[in-house]
């Protein structure tokens, strides 16, 4: 349980106030979570199929991925936020989509995909790192437009409130979903400042994003920079999980995300080794014959 000391309501007088973003078209609705999910994958898509050819192969079954990627993404991130709540109504609910979730889900179903079309897995992994990290940094930016996973409470010059976020910052809520602990008498309905940790993650996956771009004509064996992009996305979110507000810390002062972002970082390393240096069974990333652009 985290405990916010000498509170006053002054504390939380200069946030930023963040309204979700909604625009009803008709009996419809268009959220900015809706369409960040929606232009993610279209970004994923773009970035896969043209590092795909680039490469000297077919692009086309890259969008068979990506409708793989949408289907189990946005099922696991919603499942793996039911049992962590151990709540099955979130399955029905707006909020609540977990990014281990959605990866780990993600993962299966384009490896599936990938598996039913005979494409090769580490080819799809080597070009679907970078392709992952740039629809991050393009989905998290939902997460900004409706108010859902924020940070705990700050007073910093760059703290933010969500009065009607997924769910408010108030006072209460954060008090009994995020184990918040305020001064005996702090008013629930209190809405409260901070940290904008979406904003730290589109920050950080745009780095990295172009740390994992640079690094795209690596002359090892395919899936290194799969192995790259497991080591840089473990370490993200190891590091933004101190900021967020969060009551699953299971192990001691780590929530349970970071286990599974150190056990990413350790599987990351594993791969980069095991995919070093280009042979028979690990071919380079062009297309045996084939001559590159790398302009």
């Amino acid at each position: 349980m985290t405990f916010v000391s000498g509170l006053t309501p002054m504390i939380f007088a200069s946030p930023t106030v963040v309204h979700a973003f909604s625009y009803p078209v008709g009996p419809l609705e268009i959220t900015g979570f809706g369409l960040a999910m929606f232009l993610s994958f279209v970004v994923a898509q773009h970035v896969a199929q043209n590092e795909t050819a680039r490469r000297g192969y077919d692009p086309q079954p890259v969008g068979d991925l990506v409708f793989a990627a949408v289907i189990g993404g946005l099922a696991g991130a919603k499942i793996y936020y039911a049992i962590l709540t151990g709540d099955p109504h979130a399955l029905l609910e707006r909020a609540g989509f977990v990014f281990w979730g959605g990866l780990i889900g993600g993962t299966i179903a384009v490896l599936a995909m990938a598996k039913w079309r005979g494409m090769n897995l580490w080819r799809v992994a080597d070009v679907g790192g970078p392709a992952v990290m740039a629809a991050y940094a393009v989905g998290r930016t939902g997460c900004w437009a409706v108010g859902d996973d924020y940070g705990r409470p700050w007073n910093g010059f760059l703290a933010v409130a969500f009065p009607n976020g997924a769910p408010p910052s108030t006072a209460g809520i954060m008090s009994r979903a995020f184990g918040v602990a305020f001064p005996p008498g702090t008013p629930p309905d209190l809405v409260v400042g901070v940290h904008p940790t979406q904003l730290y993650e589109i920050t950080m996956a745009c780095i990295l994003f172009g740390v994992l771009w640079s690094l795209r004509d690596h002359k090892h064996a395919e899936g290194w920079l799969f192995g790259v992009y497991c080591m840089v996305a473990g370490l993200e979110r190891f590091i933004v999980e101190f900021f967020r507000a969060k009551d699953d810390r299971f192990f001691g002062p780590l929530t349970t995300a970071q286990i599974l972002a150190i056990l990413f970082v350790i599987a990351g390393a594993v791969i980069m080794g095991l995919r070093k240096t280009p042979r028979a069974g690990a071919l380079g990333i062009y297309r045996p014959g084939y001559t590159p652009d790398v302009a």
